[in-house]
């Protein structure tokens, strides 16, 4: 098992790619706090011991820090965190209001990069750790109608590569991963005609599965990948831009 009695945090873990990592990670042999938002979403695992559910809001930067105390009360140490939890609200440039850019770099942003550094605080003090940051591919390409969403995971490549080369000498890795298509129901919530358009630009004829963007986790979780950090790890298919 990859990740043998290693203590995680994974947030956005209610659906899609974060309940996928959570679920990848359980399977390795992982401790998993799962953190969600929305009431009610992680209590599906109430039952397993092996998982720690928190209901937050990461763009709260004080339940933010409640969040890290827990882990640090219960376990004493973060040995991984995954910075999943994201939104996504498209706008055309000419109709984007200050409160969409705003609430959307509180969650994508803000919030992980709270995050990160409330978890360093904790890896720090055993010189080794894994942070995993979620951008996006439209963060990379760009992509017409969503200049806030595109602007906030390029956003989080930059922040990745700087933790990186600071947080090095202390022992901590800092990657990203950069999902394309992937069949979860927001890559649907954009209808048939539009899921088309997007089929069309990946080479290898369909959406990504969660379980793929899961794996490519496990593996920057794991000491398999201990001598990378700073990288950016496209999993889309060799989508076109």
């Amino acid at each position: 098992m990859e990740l043998q009695d290693k203590i995680c945090l994974v947030t956005g873990a209610g659906k899609g790619l974060g309940r996928a990592t959570a679920e990848a990670f359980l399977e390795e042999g992982a401790f998993v706090y799962v953190c969600d938002r929305e009431p009610g979403c992680l209590d599906h695992w109430r039952e397993d011991s092996r998982v720690g559910i928190i209901y937050v809001d990461v763009s709260d930067g004080e339940a933010d820090r409640d969040a890290i105390m827990k882990i640090k009360r219960e376990k004493g140490r973060l040995d991984v965190l995954v910075n999943n939890a994201g939104i996504m609200k498209d706008a055309l440039i000419g109709s984007i209001s200050r409160s969409l850019m705003e609430e959307i770099f509180a969650t994508n942003v803000f919030g992980s990069m709270e995050l990160l550094q409330l978890a360093t605080k904790l890896m720090i003090r055993q010189k080794k750790g894994s942070i995993i940051n979620f951008s996006s591919i439209v963060g990379i390409t760009g992509n017409p109608g969503q200049l806030v969403y595109s602007a906030t995971k390029g956003a989080i490549i930059a922040m990745t590569k700087t933790a990186a080369k600071e947080l090095a000498p202390r022992g901590i890795r800092v990657n990203a991963i950069a999902p394309g298509m992937i069949d979860t129901d927001m890559m649907r919530s954009v209808g048939e005609e539009h899921l088309a358009v997007h089929l069309s630009h990946i080479p290898m004829g369909r959406l990504g599965e969660p379980n793929e963007i899961a794996n490519a986790c496990v593996f920057l979780a794991s000491d398999k990948s201990s001598y990378i950090t700073g990288h950016v790890l496209n999993v889309d298919g060799s989508v076109l831009a």
